[in-house]
């Protein structure tokens, strides 16, 4: 079995689009794991992703969307999404989008055994395959495997790209595409979205560091 985990989208179309277009030849089951939304086009965003035969997951930003999210989708949309699951298992392995019980645990690939062992030691034992850091990574941690898909939309990687993984048979690959740049970059400014300057500026025109980011989500787990 073949599962693409599409994490962390934020509501960018273009690398979303991308990564399904390089998914067409491979016709794997899809897995969107949350905060779909979240960014410059929501309305876009979930349109392109409800186009294709994939399961949903309920992140922090389904449960919490906000003023713009609200502003361009639709009650019975945001509803819909609300009432989205936390998890769901598929060959047997485990995807969620932050841990199983909760859509707001930071987990990075720096974060002691101690803490990924209080977070997924109740798992079932296995693959957990997780997002939200928006930074790949692999972590064995007693019988359980933590692998972190990546962000589609936002992601920390030293690269401005698409990232997420596909699980086959069990087993993850990380993989990554481009996007065109420019013109996300061109359309997010045009959008009204009041991210817009912030967002092209850091993770467009930028490079978004990856040792940065770690460093401040473990800043924040440890708080």
């Amino acid at each position: 079995m073949k599962v693409a985990a599409l994490y962390d989208v934020h509501a960018m179309p273009h690398a979303l689009g991308a990564v399904l277009d390089e998914l067409a030849d491979v016709d794997p089951d899809l897995v969107f794991g949350g905060d779909l939304i979240g960014g410059p086009f929501p309305h876009e965003t979930v349109e392109l992703a409800r186009s294709v035969d994939g399961r949903f997951l309920r992140g922090n930003g389904e449960r919490e969307p906000d003023a713009w999210d609200r502003a361009h989708l639709t009650p019975v949309v945001l509803a819909e999404l609300a009432r989205l699951p936390a998890e769901i298992s598929l060959d047997g392995v485990l995807y969620c989008h932050a841990a199983p019980d909760s859509d707001l645990t930071l987990t990075t690939a720096s974060t002691p055994v101690e803490a990924l062992d209080r977070t997924f030691g109740g798992c079932v034992e296995g693959v957990v395959v997780i997002g939200h850091t928006h930074h790949q990574f692999d972590l064995a941690v007693g019988a359980h495997r933590i692998v972190n898909a990546g962000s589609v939309g936002m992601a920390y990687e030293d690269d401005v790209a698409a990232f997420w993984a596909l699980v086959e048979d069990g087993t993850p690959l990380f993989r990554r595409t481009r996007f065109d740049v420019e013109r996300a970059a061109a359309e997010i400014e045009a959008s009204g979205w009041p991210g817009a300057a912030a967002f092209v500026a850091e993770n467009l025109r930028a490079t978004p560091s990856r040792a940065e980011a770690i460093e401040q989500f473990e800043r924040l787990r440890a708080a």
